[in-house]
């Protein structure tokens, strides 16, 4: 073998990762929320990027000089220096910068006008506590046991530590504690589950000696459904076991979280609605959830000023670049989302029509090929976006899922065949509830053929307990 130095000239193709196209790509991967984070930090960095806002509220029509179609994209493109500034100062040209003013409509919105402080467990008792016939080292006392229960209203230390904090006898402290027992919500300040349902039944005088005693001795027999176990060990009836077992279910076994909690709730914002209009779903993009931008008509000016200044001019057209791709990229993450969501209805219109039971098996693959785009595009554009629909807000992955194929030959979906396990174990007989082989057997009857292993899975899967947790005893 002859070992050579050699000059050839060889034609490739290959795909760059362009710091632009890096962006593009996160840009399409973000969530509502992530991407107004985004857009947040672009405009604190850019000055050539505003918010884009109309006299009506609406979004401007000038934003479509920059989604013209792929040739005329690519043209500004490649020659960013003198196109994009030429143009927009067209579209500019009679608008002049003004500084932002205080406005004194009356009929303006303003967010702390709005802003409340929900009420906490700590509050709630704290005010109970002032009118309460507690008073002096006693009101200090209960003070201190309400501020050291947690969120669903048990105690964290226990009484002697309390007793040493104040150089007081554990008495002192029950005695306190006795009176905080009676505040609502009925069962905080309890230092145990046990605890809690016995104050809560003393507190509606449901409290028998029976009672106590299961509640003591046997809960976890009742959290098993073991009410026989129970029924034999008292010398009483199973339906006795039950009716109690009923009763302490009623219970709150959590009192405090009816209260606002340290973490704020989430709001959903979709991304995408779909409507029926005229039998036909309709797709339609939710505009309030993606930022219009546009570029500032001040430095548009300022731009066809300085053009003599190399150093102003080459800073400004840096920025104008990096605000047309950020706006280009918005816009396609956009019509990525719409074409993909509007694949997923056509496919899962049975769905729509019918309900949960009708969700069809479908795979990023499926609509990849559709919309002759790679599978990562079509996960980057569903990872954490919702969808509005006639049936309810969804999570796009939601209509992503494995299944097996149905009695009509079409693939039905794990989460349909889930919809049909809590059907058949909804409408199962209480007295005699269905064993996971059953169901396999009710599912196979329907063309549906699944393992009794599946089923259990999916019966975990939704938090439904087994057959014989989940049996019930008539009373008598």
């Amino acid at each position: 073998m002859k070992l050579s130095y050699g000059l050839t000239i060889e034609q490739t193709q290959k795909l760059t990762m362009t710091p632009e196209l890096i962006q593009a790509i996160r840009i399409l991967q973000f969530n509502t929320q992530e991407l107004d984070n985004f857009v947040q930090g672009e405009l604190m960095e850019n000055p050539v990027l505003e918010l884009e806002k109309a006299d009506n509220g609406e979004p401007q029509k000038d934003i479509e000089i920059f989604t013209s179609d792929s040739d005329d994209s690519k043209k500004e493109t490649e020659e960013p220096d003198f196109d994009l500034r030429e143009k927009v100062a067209e579209d500019f040209d009679d608008i002049s910068y003004s500084q932002w003013q205080y406005s004194k409509d009356k009929n303006e919105y303003s967010f702390e006008n709005f802003v409340t402080k929900e009420e906490t467990l700590e509050d709630y008792l704290l005010l109970q506590l002032t009118f309460s016939s507690l008073k002096g080292n006693d009101l200090k006392i209960g003070r201190y046991i309400i501020e050291s229960l947690d969120e669903n209203g048990y105690m964290t230390i226990g009484v002697p530590q309390i007793a040493k904090a104040f150089n007081i006898s554990d008495d002192d402290v029950e005695r306190v504690l006795d009176v905080i027992h009676t505040f609502e919500p009925s069962g905080v300040g309890a230092r145990d589950l046990r605890e809690c349902l016995i104050i809560q039944l003393a507190s509606k005088g449901l409290l028998e000696d029976i009672v106590e005693y299961i509640i003591i001795n046997h809960l976890e027999d009742l959290a098993e459904n073991r009410l026989n176990k129970v029924s034999k060990q008292l010398g009483i009836t199973v339906s006795q076991v039950q009716m109690i077992c009923d009763l302490i279910r009623s219970l709150e076994p959590k009192p405090g979280r009816s209260f606002a909690g340290d973490e704020s709730v989430k709001y959903i914002i979709p991304d995408i609605f779909v409507e029926k209009i005229n039998d036909e779903y309709v797709v339609s993009t939710n505009e309030s959830s993606v930022p219009q931008l546009m570029v500032s008509p001040y430095y548009t000016s300022l731009s066809k000023d300085s053009k003599n200044d190399e150093e102003v001019s080459k800073y400004l057209t840096d920025k104008f670049n990096s605000a047309l791709w950020l706006i280009k990229s918005i816009e396609q993450r956009k019509q990525t989302i719409y074409n993909v969501v509007s694949a997923v209805v056509e496919h899962q219109r049975d769905f729509l029509d019918m309900g949960p039971k009708h969700l069809k098996t479908l795979t990023l693959k499926q609509i990849a090929e559709t919309l002759d785009i790679h599978e990562s595009t079509v996960s980057r554009s569903i990872n954490g976006k919702y969808m509005q629909t006639p049936r309810g807000v969804f999570e796009i992955k939601y209509f992503f899922s494995s299944g097996v194929t149905g009695q009509s030959g079409e693939g039905l979906s794990s989460n349909s065949i889930k919809t049909i396990i809590k059907e058949i174990i909804d409408n199962e007989d209480p007295k005699k509830p269905h064993s996971d082989q059953e169901i396999v057997e009710i599912l196979g009857q329907r063309g549906i053929e699944i393992s009794r292993r599946t089923v259990a899975k999916y019966r975990e899967g939704m938090n439904i307990l087994s057959s014989s947790k989940r049996r019930r005893y008539e009373y008598k």
